[in-house]
Order: structure tokens, then sequence, then C-alpha cells
């Protein structure tokens, strides 16, 4: 072989080991902090993984919010009118949360596949919704969103 097809060869072998390794580091590094979304028909049917970070949104079952009276633990029901998914959360909720409204809670699912909440987001005014509710709601209704 030519010392400079080597040269070269040994550059390209380089550059891309050097490439898979960084693309490698990011991918652990990341692996950690996504959040997948789950509306609660795959919670339910057990799509979903346990004791790992994932966001579960759909709308405030009415009369499910349930709060207790020694702290601040909230317990609701999330539902995308196919199945519903029990969640508690321990904090303050945000001002717009209410029952019949739009909701996200991001937690780990427990073994009775309840989810504990570390974080819940309430819509932000009338119009807003969570794209990925809209689209699991959508995909209720037999309607195919864009």
């Amino acid at each position: 072989m030519h010392p400079k097809r080597r040269q070269r060869l040994l550059i390209v072998l380089g550059i891309v080991l050097l490439s898979s390794a960084a693309v490698g580091l990011v991918s652990y590094a990341l692996r950690g902090n996504i959040n997948l979304f789950y509306p609660p028909a795959e919670v339910a049917s057990g799509n979903a993984p346990l004791h790992r970070t994932i966001r579960v949104g759909g709308m405030v079952v009415p009369g499910s919010v349930q709060r207790a009276s020694g702290d601040l633990t909230t317990q609701f029901q999330v539902t995308d009118y196919t199945a519903t998914v029990t969640v508690s959360y321990t904090g303050i909720l945000p001002d717009l949360f209410a029952e019949d409204e739009g909701v996200i809670a991001l937690g780990e699912l427990n073994d009775s596949g309840m989810l504990i909440a570390s974080e819940v987001l309430a819509k932000h005014d009338e119009n807003y919704m969570p794209p990925e509710i809209a689209e699991a709601l959508a995909n209720k209704n037999g309607e195919t969103s864009q």
C-alpha cells in the first residue's frame, strides 16, 4: 500500500472511531434525561416502563382529586377517555390545575401502576393543549392529527 494511502486510511479510521466514541458518550449521558410520553391507555396496558421517569398526560377526571389533610400530597386520576391512571403528587399544584382540564405529570410508575409524580404541569390558557395530549385524544376519537 502506498504510504500516502495508508496515512489517509489511518486518518479516516481515526475520525470514524472518535466520532463513534463521541456519539456513544452523548447517548450515554442523555439516556437518563429522556422522558418519554405515554397516554393513560398505554400505561394501563402495561406498555410504560416501571421505575423509570416518564410523562403521562390527559384530562383530570372530575371528582378524582383527593387532598391529604396532613401534608401537601394530592392524588388524582388522569384519563385519555380510554383508560385512567392514578397520580400521586406531593407539593404545591399549579394555580391552573383543575378537574376536567389538561395536565401532564412527570414521575415514575410504581409496581401497582400509580404514577408518583415529581412535577405536574397544567395548561396555561383556555386554548392551549400539549401536543402529546391533543394527539392521544385525537387518536382515541378516530381522527388523524397533523
